[in-house]
């Protein structure tokens, strides 16, 4: 059974879910606005989402700081707790239809994750996970892939979008993989391919660009499913530090050589 905390947490994502599903209802009627260019769009159901979830979790841990993608870093009088919340990962995907968006939450002491949720309204899905209680998909526990090589792998990964940087080292590491794996896929929303990754959908996922919002719940999900999560030069996961390699053990040394920096 989930703890009060995780209970907490997947209730105030499907809360923002529902609200989510909502709008991409009526999609014509949202104010859609740009951030750092046409590539990188919010909507005001963002906002509204990190709203729900700030209203949730203010209620039951009124103390602890809240890190959201649209509102940025509320400290809190606990300086130990901050929550890290993207209300809707894959927003581009929300806004054209696609029904792979998340609401992610992520619970950390002092910059390690110990509590995480991602939820997939329209797929039904919610992914969470606590330090030492394991990974779940709902109410069903969840490992990673147990494929061994690379040639039975399937890689999710992050590709730059027109604002992003690193344009030419995605292009390298395509020509390094594609000829040597199962596949690639790009689901558009990092936290749904770490989900993957944990539930065996998906062997590794990588990101040389990515906020501390889209990779936290994933981190202490994938760990939890025995997957490994680090940085994509192999050091320890660094929240701020942009990039993410979530994978399975058996694959990982190689991924890591693979997307090496040019």
């Amino acid at each position: 059974m989930p703890s009060h905390t995780i209970a907490t947490m997947i209730a105030a994502a499907e809360n923002a879910g529902a609200g989510l599903v909502e709008d991409q209802a009526r999609i014509a009627e949202l104010t859609i606005r740009s951030k750092a260019g046409v590539a990188d769009m919010f909507s005001e159901a963002d906002l509204r989402a990190e709203q729900t979830v700030l209203d949730a979790l203010s209620a039951y841990r009124p103390d602890y700081g809240f890190l959201g993608e649209e509102g940025g870093l509320r400290p809190g009088s606990d300086a130990e707790h901050v929550w890290i919340v993207d209300p809707l990962d894959g927003t581009t995907n929300f806004l054209t239809g696609s029904p792979l968006f998340a609401v992610n939450i992520a619970l950390a002491r002092e910059g390690r994750v110990i509590a995480g949720v991602t939820h997939v309204p329209l797929l039904n899905e919610t992914f969470w996970a606590e330090d030492g209680a394991g990974a779940w998909l709902n109410d069903r526990r969840i490992q990673v892939s147990t494929r061994a090589t690379l040639g039975e792998a399937v890689l999710g990964v992050g590709i730059p979008f027109a604002t992003k940087p690193l344009h030419g080292q995605f292009l390298v590491e395509m020509e390094r993989l594609t000829n040597r794996i199962t596949g690639i896929r790009r689901l558009g929303a990092g936290a749904i391919d770490m989900a993957w990754v944990a539930c065996g959908r998906h062997d590794a996922y990588w990101e040389q660009s990515v906020s501390a919002w889209d990779m936290a719940a994933g981190d202490v999900i994938v760990r939890e499913a025995g997957g490994l999560v680090t940085d994509t030069a192999g050091g320890p996961l660094d929240l701020m530090g942009g990039t993410v390699l979530a994978s399975t053990p058996a694959i990982q040394r190689e991924v890591l050589e693979a997307i090496a920096r040019v």
